[in-house]
């Protein structure tokens, strides 16, 4: 739904470490993770489940991953 997002810190191998977020920017669509053979895999879908975008990430490299879900009150928008 809208609202959800997901942030990956990712170990870049220099001094600090980089932050992605995936963000499901349209009502309708949700975000959601998968782990693959050492490969962690972050889509944005619609309703019918067609990734809208993709994010892959090195497992090894991850040093965070965190689900926000999106609020329950933004529910009826």
């Amino acid at each position: 739904m809208k609202g959800d997002r997901v942030e990956i810190v990712i170990d870049a191998g220099g001094s600090s470490p980089r932050t992605y977020e995936i963000t499901a920017t349209r009502a309708g669509r949700r975000v959601e993770v998968a782990n693959r053979r050492g490969l962690v895999e972050v889509s944005e879908v619609t309703r019918t489940g067609t990734p809208v975008r993709t994010a892959r990430f090195m497992s090894s490299r991850i040093l965070a991953l965190v689900e926000h879900p999106a609020d329950s009150s933004d529910a009826g928008d």
